[in-house]
């Protein structure tokens, strides 16, 4: 998630590296959320499937618009998808491809079998969920050891967008759990507790991360203006896990024993409540910090999309949590929290069509 802006002393290869970088792949993911946050919503009025419906096909083909212009700037510039992981900045972005296949796939089988039949989308999903978490367990090991190994100089000046790539297991926790009830007998446990295990292993090389955010950013201060946007990631592991743990939890009892079930529902609040009281309070540092940055003007870049999917998971994990417990309180904060991502959405999408259109994106 980084601005698609090259400066006129860069080297000669970084326009083609910013024209269809992985960091496009944000567009996907923020997509994508909407339709699965719109058709999740503890409260369901009149059109509001129809809507998620509308959002999930835009979602389609920006995948296939961001797809296509991708693999034909690779074929035209083979060295461009080395070059993406030779940039110490862009690197990171490396984790976004693998959630773009993961959410667009989740979206496909919560909303997309209205369109195609639930066969279909099954088959669809089960596809992406399988390449996006082989992809997303790649960018898990290889970004963060290239950062230590190449990136000398960027290791020491941790940002939030760190969390991108290390964040995609999670992701495929939340999405491989709707795939349990269609699993056979034989796959559903080990898919169940592989899970399980993707939240465990995104949420250590998440609090890993995040450590070195925050001594960074007590040791020199906020981040510019331009990479304002990039703390919102931080809501991605935090409304991510929550998702995952509600979701998982509510299809233990399909697999397991009644008791380690029941121990894993609860952990849907034990877990849950706490970290959405930490996403409120990041949300709140970064809206400030937001603000206050944009009296001064926030440079568009695709780096926006970062206001969209962190804010989408909260809102699928306010929603889970609202489920679990019937609170008033939770069903309003949800829908409260849709406005604000259906608002985010509506303006970064804007900005980058109007990007596209002017050609400013494609350089």
């Amino acid at each position: 998630m980084t601005s698609t802006v090259v400066p006129p002393t860069a080297a000669p290869t970084r326009p083609r590296l910013a024209s269809f970088g992985p960091n496009w792949a944000t567009s996907v993911m923020g997509t994508s959320v909407l339709a699965t946050a719109t058709a999740t919503l503890p409260v369901q009025v009149p059109g509001q499937r129809v809507l998620a419906v509308g959002v999930w096909l835009l979602a389609g083909l920006v995948l296939l618009a961001v797809g296509t212009a991708t693999a034909l700037h690779w074929h035209r510039h083979p060295a461009a998808a080395r070059g993406h992981l030779d940039d110490p900045v862009m690197a990171h972005s490396w984790g976004a491809p693998p959630m773009a296949l993961l959410a667009f796939g989740a979206a496909t089988l919560l909303v997309g079998r209205d369109v195609v039949g639930l066969p279909a989308a099954l088959v669809l999903d089960v596809v992406l969920w399988s390449v996006g978490t082989v992809g997303g367990l790649v960018t898990l090991v290889l970004v963060p050891l290239r950062t230590r190994t190449r990136h000398a100089t960027d290791s020491r000046s941790p940002s939030a967008g760190w969390l991108v790539p290390v964040v995609p297991p999670m992701v495929s926790a939340a999405t491989g759990a709707l795939l349990v009830p269609h699993a056979p007998d034989v796959l559903a446990l080990p898919l169940l507790l592989a899970c399980y295990a993707f939240v465990l292993v995104s949420l250590t090389a998440s609090a890993v991360v995040l450590t070195l955010v925050a001594r960074r950013t007590v040791r020199h201060g906020l981040p510019a203006a331009g990479a304002v946007p990039v703390l919102w990631v931080v809501l991605g592991p935090l409304g991510q896990s929550i998702t995952a743990v509600h979701t998982l939890g509510g299809q233990a009892p399909r697999v397991l024993p009644a008791t380690v079930a029941d121990r894993l529902g609860a952990l849907t609040l034990g877990f849950g409540l706490p970290v959405w009281t930490l996403a409120l309070a990041w949300a709140a540092f970064a809206a400030t910090v937001t603000i206050r940055a944009a009296r001064h003007g926030i440079p568009f870049s695709l780096a926006w999309w970062s206001f969209v999917f962190p804010v989408g998971t909260v809102v699928t994990g306010t929603s889970g949590l609202a489920e679990q417990t019937g609170s008033a309180a939770l069903t309003v904060a949800a829908v409260l929290a849709w406005l604000v991502l259906a608002t985010a959405w509506a303006t970064v999408a804007a900005r980058t069509a109007a990007g596209v259109g002017s050609g400013r994106l494609l350089h």
